[in-house]
């Protein structure tokens, strides 16, 4: 976080333990973010929070240290049993997910707090192990958590801090229902702290936190403009059979990029993965239908520079954090406003610097006016210059092979249909008559019959 973009409020400040303040230190946190400065102080003494702020602002060690604090003042009831978890923190993604179980990790290192992640697409008997052996701070995913409850690996009745993270996505991707059963299963509002986080406190976000909370106090932190001065936009106005070409001689005049390029659809992904490979810049395609374990191994890949350029498709817009993104790329422009602030909240994470990149095209070009209202001020808009049009030969394209993401789906990734494993078998056409039935039996080759002779009738025999 730069130095730009920091409160003048310390974390030692805060009456944190040393087993914490010794995490905070591991961490590299000395000055706190806005929402952190405004967070703090009331959660840690004892307030129930709703607070709207955007992704990167650091919320996540905001709630993860005010929930720390909690379980170190308040000690667990005598009762309580191993697998009887203390703090719940519920997350839409799994990436998400990941990402606060990784940095609660560090923050808890020195207090003794068993921390385990939960989340759907792998690693479930693991996981349940894990459960089984004693949690303290539970993090995941809806899904997978209400699977495990309702085993009985675990139950909620000790439950002293609760967290939901990113809400609005919650609502998205049709968690709701979800939510309510949890948190009618935890202890009643008065009886344990709640915090939720959202990037909009729409009525709906509002109506669950009022509806599951104790008179929770709202803080919200805007955007200094969405994008400000940390995200350089620009946008290029260009013709669908050109965006290829200008994407390649964008990527050819970076240097030491790190990129994520945002597509709207699975199967044009691809194609754009495969001309990215075929032009030698390595990349990696991370959507929906990616298995977790290998979405996992691809996000570790892109961190760690093996790749340079992720596609992505909206999948990733939120969630993520990941560190030292210098360029995001709307290859398409997304059909809502909103995602463009989530995709653009990719690259300038915790006050760095980044660029924002948006193919202006022919199919996708009406989101644009919707786009500039929602984030409230114009996307600078650059001319196309020929050399920055790439020579890009069709043959040059790679296509996805078994192995690289998904098996083939008719030539695109999946099964093919009517092989063995790839779905229902095409059915054979019925006749359309009687008479048509009859016809095509008869066109049929006939098979000659041996007929059995009767002992002593055949050729050579005696007369009878």
């Amino acid at each position: 976080m730069s130095e730009k973009h920091l409160t003048k409020t310390r974390f030692d400040s805060f009456p944190f333990s040393e087993a914490i303040m010794r995490g905070v230190r591991d961490a590299g946190f000395e000055y706190c973010t806005p929402i952190q400065a405004e967070t703090l102080p009331l959660a840690l003494d004892g307030g129930d929070v709703a607070g709207q702020a955007q992704t990167g602002t650091g919320k996540t060690a905001a709630f993860l240290l005010a929930t720390l604090h909690l379980l170190d003042q308040e000690p667990a009831e005598l009762s309580r049993k191993p697998n009887q978890p203390r703090a719940l923190m519920l997350a839409p993604t799994r990436e998400l997910a990941v990402q606060i179980y990784n940095d609660a990790c560090v923050l808890a290192a020195h207090t003794g707090l068993n921390v385990r992640v939960v989340y759907g697409g792998t690693g479930y008997d693991t996981q349940r192990k894990a459960l089984e052996d004693g949690v303290d701070i539970l993090i995941g995913t809806p899904g997978r958590i209400i699977d495990y409850f309702k085993q009985h690996v675990f139950d909620l009745r000790a439950i002293q801090a609760l967290v939901l993270d990113e809400a609005d996505r919650m609502f998205d991707l049709g968690f709701i229902k979800d939510i309510r059963f949890l948190l009618r299963r935890c202890p009643a509002p008065d009886r344990r702290q709640s915090m939720l986080f959202s990037a909009t406190l729409s009525y709906r976000v509002t109506e669950l936190a009022y509806e599951h909370m104790n008179n929770p106090q709202k803080i919200v932190v805007e955007a200094e403009q969405i994008t400000a001065d940390r995200v350089r936009e620009t946008a290029y106005m260009v013709a669908n059979d050109e965006k290829i070409p200008l994407l390649i001689g964008i990527m050819r005049r970076l240097e030491d990029a790190r990129a994520i390029v945002f597509i709207n659809t699975k199967r044009e992904a691809d194609r754009v993965w495969g001309f990215l490979e075929g032009n030698a810049f390595p990349a990696a395609i991370l959507s929906g239908d990616v298995p977790q374990k290998k979405r996992l191994s691809l996000l570790k890949r892109f961190s760690s520079g093996e790749v340079s350029v992720l596609v992505a498709t909206d999948v990733a817009a939120r969630g993520l954090h990941i560190e030292g993104v210098t360029h995001v790329i709307n290859y398409d422009l997304p059909e809502d406003a909103e995602d463009y602030v989530h995709r653009v909240g990719r690259t300038a994470r915790a006050g760095a610097e980044g660029d924002a990149v948006s193919f202006v095209c022919e199919t996708f070009a009406f989101s644009l006016p919707d786009i500039e209202q929602f984030i409230g001020h114009k996307i600078p808009v650059e001319p196309i210059s020929l050399e920055l049009l790439a020579d890009v030969d069709p043959r040059s394209r790679v296509r996805i092979q078994k192995g690289d993401r998904l098996e083939r789906r008719d030539g695109r990734g999946g099964p093919r249909r009517g092989k063995p494993g790839g779905g229902k078998p095409r059915a054979a056409k019925p006749a359309e008559s009687t008479g048509d039935a009859d016809k095509a039996a008869s066109d049929k080759p006939r098979r000659r019959r041996r007929r059995r002779r009767k002992p002593g009738t055949g050729d050579g025999a005696a007369p009878a």
